[in-house]
């Protein structure tokens, strides 16, 4: 991570805002909408088309548990499961980092907190309760009654129990995460706005740092108990809840994208580009996959920065008009429907598991498979984002105005 002194490019500009104050254009300040460069608002289509190839690794993970259920005492299926066995917690990071970045490159000025709520609301919760209903009605029946209860209320992050944490629907505990992110928010941005520009650095190196020691305070200071990861028998289910789902402990990763998305629009950032950063998420995933390389740190540390820097680099190229391959039409429509294929791909899997069985003898008839699964997942993902997501969104993430009546009495 490198910063300087100066925008790059001199791609965001300090406005002069109609309050006088001096603000970077690349703020929602002068817009109330979106960030800006001179006269244009600046969108990030990159950053929408990065959402599916992230959600995809988290796919490309589940497809892996339990390890060998395709092709049992294969050695292709345990390669496979050896390979990917990071890529789900790397999805994961990616996502908290770029939700913090986008957050606070889009915060408007003056937005009250309950208007945020509330677009937060209609954005994830609709989306979130149709797949429960679908995984309690397809894949999750025999779940206990206390524990679809915790998962309808998006509580399942808070519970130091890792059935709990995986329960109905494995990919929800993220957005129980989220939703604590969602809360924080107005008085995360508000902080990070206060920091000097110059001070930025350090902030972001301390979060950095903090992320890093998490898997450590959870080995040293939470006892082990009796319960192991499924796919992982040497490490406590206690030491993953508090490492990497523990809605204050990933915190850290969310506020880095509000520190990196502040620094970025404050030119206080050197864009390094999307193909070094590509190289060095790859290289770092391959470090994560090292032969002896702490499996908690792996998951939250060693992708962290790379996923920062990969995210900064598509916001500066959209800013600059530089074409990019995650902003095509087709990357950017997948990025559209990315969240409700997150939320539904596990249910795909599950239950083409469950319909299917272990049948399959050969490395074609498994690729295959798996090919169906995602394009399924996508066309089901399709249908939510077209019927459910993107309605509700229109219909309900902006305030109502007022009726000249309103306006008047008030």
């Amino acid at each position: 991570m490198a910063m300087q002194q100066t925008p790059p490019s001199e791609l965001i500009r300090p406005s002069v805002t109609t309050s006088g104050s001096t603000e970077p254009a690349g703020t929602a300040t002068d817009t109330g909408e979106a960030p800006r460069v001179g006269n244009r608002a600046v969108r990030l289509p990159s950053l929408t088309g990065m959402r599916f190839p992230a959600a995809l690794l988290v796919f490309l993970f589940h497809v892996s548990l339990p390890a060998g259920w395709l092709m049992p005492g294969d050695a292709n299926s345990t390669l496979y499961a050896r390979l990917v066995e990071q890529t789900g917690g790397v999805g994961v990071t990616f996502f908290f980092v770029l939700s913090g970045f986008v957050l606070a490159w889009s915060a408007r000025e003056g937005d009250p907190s309950t208007s945020f709520w509330r677009r937060r609301y209609v954005k994830i919760v609709p989306n979130y309760l149709v797949a429960w209903a679908l995984a309690m009605l397809l894949t999750a029946a025999g779940t206990a009654a206390w524990r679809s209860g915790v998962t309808f209320f998006m509580l399942q992050s808070w519970v130091p129990d890792y059935d709990t944490n995986f329960s109905v629907n494995a990919p929800g505990w993220s957005l129980s995460t989220e939703v604590f992110f969602y809360l924080c928010f107005p008085l995360l941005f508000a902080g990070v706005r206060r920091i000097a520009p110059r001070r930025l650095k350090f902030w972001i190196v301390g979060v950095i740092a903090g992320v890093a020691v998490t898997p450590w305070l959870a080995i040293t200071f939470i006892p082990a108990g009796d319960v192991y990861m499924s796919n992982e028998p040497g490490v406590s289910g206690l030491h993953l809840w508090f490492a990497y789902v523990f809605p204050p402990a990933r915190l850290l990763d969310f506020l880095l994208g509000i520190l990196v998305a502040r620094a970025v629009m404050l030119g206080r950032w050197r864009d390094i580009g999307l193909v070094p950063a590509g190289l060095l998420f790859v290289a770092s995933y391959v470090i994560a996959e090292l032969p002896g390389m702490p499996y908690l740190f792996a998951q939250r540390a060693v992708c962290l920065v790379p996923c920062a820097l990969l995210i900064a680099a598509g916001a500066l190229a959209d800013a600059s008009g530089r074409p990019t391959p995650f902003r095509s039409r087709a990357m950017v429509w997948l990025g559209e429907v990315s969240f409700a294929f997150y939320l539904l791909h596990f249910i795909v899997v599950s239950e083409a598991r469950n319909l299917l069985g272990a049948r399959f003898d050969s490395v074609p008839a498994v690729v295959a498979l798996v090919v169906a699964e995602c394009a399924l997942a996508v066309l089901v993902s399709w249908a939510m984002y077209a019927w459910i997501e993107k309605p509700l969104v229109r219909r309900w993430s902006r305030a109502r105005a007022k009726t000249p009546e309103a306006a008047t009495v008030a």
